[in-house]
């Protein structure tokens, strides 16, 4: 607040100095004589009348604009961003200060072009600059401004100005290729799980419903369509349930992008593996994903890990216990998390109960081995029926090599 109050005043003391100056080195050259007075004053002339024409001088004329290549990224993906400025008048410009202003997580990302510039435009009426960051990390990302600043070479006038221009990506959560195998786990029906893709028998239509995203256009019942006015599809008898349902903790820990990344990966690998899935979070809020397939299913849970944060004030054991979707049947249950409780073991040993046997993936750095607390909750998962495997960053792709680390 002061300082916008001082801005005023500020502007006016410098033109007040700038002409102080010049009025003393003219009566100094009045009074004095000689060469050296009067080239001294003529010397300082031309930098005052450029800094009186600078004064009046407007930085709106300035058009800035910024290109960004695209707005979907991966996560580690660098990302090139130009900026380019246009101006109506040849009034000369000794340099320009652009400085682009970034969120905080790109601020402290590595830029291998800073993204403030010195530009020297002189005469000229469009120039730009360019700036890389290396490596871009998950999440949403808004640029909202940039901050020009320009002045005099003396440094008696300075200008300042800032132009709001919004622009927009998102930074999907790395991912790693991962060939999903269902593990075997008998349900109430006594079915147990394949490894070959998941497929419906199609040659036996039991059924029609809504039509759902993810659903191929040979499903369309056309007659029933055309009765109903609105698009169904055949239901057809499914030959297993591969459904999966995945529980991240999202509560604040050092591994908390790893979690994330491998999520990412899972989840991607059940849905190319032609099942369903579903995701629950508890961050700063709820959000549960319900049980589908298909490329938008995909797209939409990798928007929603791309801008999760660790903000959970809830155990991952309290999520277990409130949660009343985990009654549902046929459906097989991951959790990811990276801390290793008794409680949690004891609750998804309770849910494993009803459920079949319940597989947590514990993720650990990429050097890091189970701690001697770790291996006898690892033992006791074992006794209530908890299938946990230990799942090391930059080693995703070994997940399902159904080795446990006991």
């Amino acid at each position: 607040m002061m300082r916008r109050l001082w801005n005023p005043f500020k502007k006016v003391w410098k033109f007040v100095i700038l002409l102080f100056l010049i009025l003393l080195t003219f009566s100094y050259a009045m009074f004095q004589g000689g060469f050296v007075s009067w080239f001294l004053f003529y010397s300082f002339l031309p930098f005052a009348l450029y800094c009186f024409c600078l004064s009046f001088y407007s930085l709106n004329e300035l058009e800035i604009t910024r290109e960004i290549p695209k707005t979907d990224y991966n996560a580690g993906e660098s990302l090139k961003v130009t900026v380019k400025v246009k101006r109506n008048s040849f009034f000369p410009i000794f340099y320009l200060l652009i400085e682009d202003q970034l969120n905080e997580t790109l601020k402290f990302s590595h830029q291998k072009k800073n993204a403030k510039s010195l530009v020297l435009p002189g005469f000229r009426k469009e120039f730009s600059y360019e700036y890389i960051i290396d490596e871009l990390p998950r999440g949403e990302h808004v640029f909202n401004s940039f901050v020009i600043r320009t002045g005099d070479l003396l440094g008696l006038l300075e200008k300042e100005k800032v132009y709001h221009t919004e622009s927009k990506i998102i930074s999907y959560p790395a991912y790693t290729e991962l060939i999903y195998r269902p593990f075997e786990t008998h349900f109430d029906q006594g079915m147990t799980a394949s490894r070959e893709r998941v497929q419906r028998d199609t040659t036996l239509a039991i059924g029609v419903r809504d039509y759902q995203p993810g659903d191929r256009f040979s499903w369309i019942n056309w007659k029933a369509s055309a009765k109903r006015n609105e698009i169904m599809t055949k239901e057809f008898e499914q030959r297993q349930s591969h459904d999966v349902f995945l529980v991240m903790d999202c509560a604040p820990d050092k591994h908390f992008e790893a979690i994330v990344s491998f999520t990412a990966s899972l989840l991607r690998a059940v849905l190319k593996k032609g099942a369903q899935t579903g995701l629950l979070t508890i961050s700063r809020e709820r959000a549960s994903f319900p049980i589908r397939g298909g490329d938008d299913q995909l797209h939409q849970l990798f928007y929603h890990l791309a801008r999760i944060d660790a903000s959970s004030s809830s155990s991952f054991e309290k999520v277990l216990e409130t949660e009343g979707m985990f009654v549902q049947q046929t459906v097989s249950f991951l959790l990811v998390t990276a801390q290793l409780t008794k409680p949690l073991i004891e609750k998804a040993g309770f849910l494993g109960q009803r459920k079949g046997k319940i597989t947590l993936f514990l993720i650990k750095g990429k050097s890091e081995t189970p701690t001697q607390d770790e291996k006898s909750l690892i033992a006791l998962a074992n006794a209530r029926n908890v299938r946990v495997l230990m799942v090391h960053e930059g080693k995703f792709a070994s997940a399902f090599s159904e080795v446990n680390v006991r």
